[in-house]
């Protein structure tokens, strides 16, 4: 069982491990992860977190050996890994049981797969279903049970396995929110009380609370590619108190360090350090800058909620918990919000602009001209697509050579979600039109597409 001191007996270590995948066409590599070095010891639970692009779930894998990594090693009691990890279990953000077998049997699969035999199969399958709390289910089928109960299964078969590390890839996002916390809870209380089948935890999360109730060590990552930017010691005493000034004094600076992704990660909660975005040289391609992924109208409902506080200023934790977001929904919309000068951020608080307080509290028709005006200013991508439309005679291009513009930087899922946001910003600012049937852009004044080239 889980001893909860950290010990100096390290699991798994990874060196300078790199991750890249080839872009589409041969055009180069997309590099996921970069020179990453961390370490899992006995006795401790560490939580990576960070924002999408990170390469969380990535990392995860290639210490898992479901995937090898480019660069780099991972080492598993001080063996440099080679195929799959034996030593770890995974539990999944999806449920993945199999309808036709019961609780129990989905529970056996990974201990049949081990040629474990049936009799010691089953009293192992029984004993991680009683420790999960499902006593009393082992019949049932998985279309009997609740998400949270298929949550508990899909621990309860890892469990089974007894692996040295539990790896959870965001086990509880799936679930509601009285259903993740009652369940978190429970995880929670099985590590304090030393009754854990695992010696150490490796959770990815996008959950600032969640990585500091659960962690002891809380990693951050920061974004394209994934880095490691530094640690944040959870000095807290089991189970941590989510009413104690420290616990929200850590939350309140791990929300600062990830809103400011040029801050140095110091694990100090007093540091103040402004928000900064960087912009592209001018030798390089706005394409090659991505947009933080946020729609026009959360941008303005974000600022709205702001500005009907005091001062116009709220504070992250707290606006995070009021509206029921992720930090991996609510920061690209404050990343929108900064890089079109209508917030300001500086440790774990937002501040409305000036710009940012007449576009929250004017008309639509002058908050459109706001938006225009700061898309125009901030924004090169649609900069650069506004110039090429009116370079074109008919004021019309086809939409697939801004694709094949992106797809030098990124892979063609991350292309798509770029043009999609630069379609929503271009719209609404009303910079351009799109036609998604003929897969085209045109100027405002150009009636209709068909009238181009």
């Amino acid at each position: 069982m889980a001893n909860i001191r950290v010990t100096d007996e390290v699991l798994i270590a990874v060196e300078q491990v790199n991750k890249s995948f080839p872009l589409p066409e041969g055009k180069g590599e997309f590099t996921v992860l970069s020179d990453i070095d961390l370490t899992v010891s006995a006795g401790e639970v560490v939580a990576l977190l960070g924002r999408s692009g990170s390469g969380k779930s990535t990392l995860l894998r290639i210490m898992a050996g479901l995937i090898p990594p480019s660069k780099g090693q991972v080492s598993v009691n001080g063996k440099r890994l080679r195929g799959s990890n034996h030593d770890v279990a995974m539990v999944f953000q999806s449920f993945a049981l199999l309808p036709w077998l019961t609780v129990r049997e989905n529970v056996e699969l990974g201990l049949e797969a081990q040629g474990v035999d049936r009799n010691e199969r089953q009293q192992r399958a029984l004993k991680a279903i009683d420790l999960v709390g499902l006593d009393g289910f082992e019949s049932a089928y998985p279309k009997e049970l609740s998400g949270g109960m298929k949550q508990r299964v899909g621990f309860a078969r890892a469990f089974v396995l007894e692996p040295k590390v539990l790896f959870m890839d965001e086990p509880f996002s799936a679930l509601d929110v009285l259903t993740s916390e009652n369940l978190r809870g429970e995880i929670d209380d099985l590590w304090n009380a030393g009754t854990f089948p695992s010696k150490s935890i490796l959770i990815v999360t996008h959950n600032i609370e969640e990585a500091v109730f659960l962690a002891d060590r809380v990693i951050i990552l920061g974004s394209n590619p994934g880095i490691v930017r530094g640690a944040v010691v959870i000095d807290l005493p089991r189970s941590h108190d989510r009413n104690s000034d420290r616990f929200k004094a850590l939350v309140d600076y791990i929300y600062n360090v990830m809103t400011n992704p040029e801050a140095e990660v110091t694990g100090e909660v007093t540091v103040t350090v402004p928000k900064t975005m960087a912009k592209p040289s001018k030798s390089q391609s706005p394409y090659a800058y991505p947009l933080p992924h946020a729609r026009a109208g959360g941008i303005s409902g974000l600022l709205e909620l702001i500005a009907d506080q005091p001062q116009g200023m709220d504070d992250i934790p707290r606006l995070a918990e009021q509206i029921q977001l992720e930090v991996d929904d609510l920061l690209p919309i404050l990343d929108a919000a900064v890089l079109l000068g209508f917030v300001e951020v500086t440790q774990g608080d937002v501040k409305l602009t000036e710009t940012g307080q007449d576009f929250a509290t004017t008309t639509i028709l002058r908050s459109k001209d706001l938006f225009r005006q700061q898309v125009l200013q901030q924004v090169p991508i649609l900069t650069s697509i506004i110039q090429t439309l009116r370079e074109k005679r008919s004021g019309a291009m086809r939409a697939e050579f801004f694709r094949d513009l992106l797809d030098e930087y990124y892979p063609r899922e991350e292309v798509e979600r770029q043009f999609a946001t630069a379609m929503d910003w271009g719209r609404y600012a009303e910079l351009f039109e799109y036609d998604a049937r003929e897969d085209r852009l045109y100027l405002p004044e150009i009636v209709t597409p068909e009238s181009s080239e």
